[in-house]
């Protein structure tokens, strides 16, 4: 018979690999379906956040990662005239998460580390070079057919598939979900480079140059990588906009091929969309299966990486009998709000980059060079409604990681589990219905260690979901029992 595996996920980078160590760590056996015979070598996404970084050390690569991320001190956006209209610090020490909040990388650095991982256990099994065709599921499992490039096909079965193959998803099409459109698209150049010696210098962070007659920005990289990226405008063709002569021509006022590696030049089509279903019965999708933003925010990994995240911990429950798969219809009631929210911020900064009618940009000039913005990262709430206390002002919202007294940052203590955070004594005072469905729901008591952060929040314990949101807050042992209560554990 045909091995059943608890999850199959189909697609091998960030989202499906970062997915794959994270139900390793919660013991599951796992099946990864990737088309491709190795990983993508180049770049792609440059940008991570405080809490991605949150995510990455809960699939265990935080540490081996680290070293490899540099600082990402500040964004600006500039005027044709050179004069700024925007400017976005970024913080260089770490931030609530525990992390920087803003932090260079490189890809390929990311998917080794989350490769590497999972090439040392037992519980993963990783399949190259075949392309899922058809997924049938019923009540307790989902079969899958798989098929190489020469068309032999082979049959897997597993309890729940997740989708982590891109932008063209298969597995969003056999789901029956369409995408919608969120934004017109816009054709960009995006080029990578290799800084060499003699190098001229250049920029700090990332600088958007807002110029109606052709926007370019310019980003700096991990390590010597340097990227560009340069708008497409009405009579390029973009089937030669992508060669070397012409991207030298383009970006001549900043480097010259002496100086520089061109890694890769690629036109991309920026586009903002989302998927009208992340899930039917026991199949799922997620990362950019599920919806596609801009990168102006540098959003895209973190919004996959959110999605694993939630996805994870809401399988296990339901795997082991915890939760009911019920539970999983919160993925996408939670998260599609919560990503809308990032791609409409992505849109509304693209739009002031964008503009190329010389009359609006004028207009946008004066107005922000008379009424100066800083942008601050935004912080969405969760949608949906699973939450102790609907009225409670923090549920949903990100909770802060801090660091034990041990020295540990309070993820590293908790792991992938609820968290209850409480004054000393706290959690003996609750009833023992309480104490039951704790133990059930395998909670993990942090009490009289993180006092200062409950100072913060006014409160004296919080639950903290597995991924990392505050579940809700309560002043006394009774409001806890009522937030214990409404945990979504099954009945038994």
């Amino acid at each position: 018979m045909t091995q059943t595996f608890d999850v199959a996920i189909i697609g091998y980078g960030p989202s499906g690999a970062g997915l794959a160590n994270l139900l390793e760590r919660q013991g599951r056996r796992v099946l990864v379906i990737e088309q491709f015979p190795s990983s993508y070598p180049l770049p792609r996404a440059t940008h991570i956040d405080g809490e991605a970084m949150r995510i990455l050390q809960a699939t265990g690569i935080g540490e081996a990662l680290a070293p490899k991320l540099g600082i990402y001190a500040r964004m600006r956006f500039e005027n044709a005239q050179g004069e700024m209209l925007i400017d976005w610090p970024r913080s260089i020490a770490p931030g609530t998460h525990g992390w920087r909040d803003s932090n260079r990388f490189h890809q390929p650095d990311l998917e080794n580390a989350l490769q590497a991982r999972l090439a040392r256990s037992s519980l993963v099994t990783v399949q190259r070079g075949l392309r899922v065709t058809a997924l049938a599921q019923d009540a307790e499992r989902v079969a899958i057919t798989a098929q190489n490039d020469r068309g032999e096909t082979t049959e897997f079965a597993a309890r729940f598939v997740v989708g982590c193959d891109g932008a063209n998803s298969t597995v969003r099409g056999l789901i029956g979900a369409e995408l919608k459109v969120l934004a017109p698209s816009q054709q960009w150049l995006v080029a990578d480079f290799i800084m060499q010696p003699g190098a001229p210098e250049l920029p700090e962070g990332t600088v958007q140059y807002c110029d109606p007659a052709r926007p370019f920005t310019y980003i700096e990289g991990a390590g010597l990588r340097r990227r560009w990226e340069v708008m497409l405008m009405p009579g390029d063709d973009p089937a030669t906009f992508a060669e070397p002569e012409r991207v030298y021509a383009l970006l001549k006022r900043w480097i010259t091929p002496e100086h520089t590696v061109l890694e890769r030049a690629v036109v991309y089509t920026f586009g903002s969309a989302i998927a009208s279903r992340w899930r039917n019965g026991r199949i799922l999708v997620a990362g950019d299966a599920a919806h596609q933003t801009p990168p102006f925010l540098g959003q895209g990994l973190c919004s996959g990486l959110r999605d694993i995240i939630n996805i994870a911990w809401k399988i296990d429950w339901a795997l082991d009998g915890r939760a009911t798969p019920d539970l999983l219809d919160s993925y996408q009631q939670e998260l599609a709000p919560h990503v809308s929210q990032y791609i409409a911020e992505a849109n509304r900064i693209g739009d002031i980059i964008q503009e190329t009618d010389p009359d609006k940009a004028r207009q946008r000039d004066a107005l922000l060079l008379d009424q100066p913005q800083v942008l601050t990262p935004i912080r969405p709430r969760l949608g949906g409604s699973l939450w102790g206390q609907q009225h409670d002002p923090v549920a949903g919202t990100l909770a802060a990681q801090p660091r034990l007294p041990d020295g540990r940052l309070l993820d590293d203590r908790v792991g992938l589990h609820i968290a209850v955070i409480a004054r000393a004594g706290t959690v003996a005072q609750l009833a023992p219905a309480s104490q039951v469905r704790l133990q059930r729901a395998r909670a993990v008591t942090v009490e009289g260690e993180c006092d200062a952060y409950l100072d913060q929040l006014g409160t004296d314990a919080v639950i903290i979901r597995p991924d990392h949101y505050i579940f809700g807050t309560a002043a006394t042992p009774a409001e806890l029992d009522d937030l214990v209560a409404a945990l979504p554990l099954a009945v038994n």
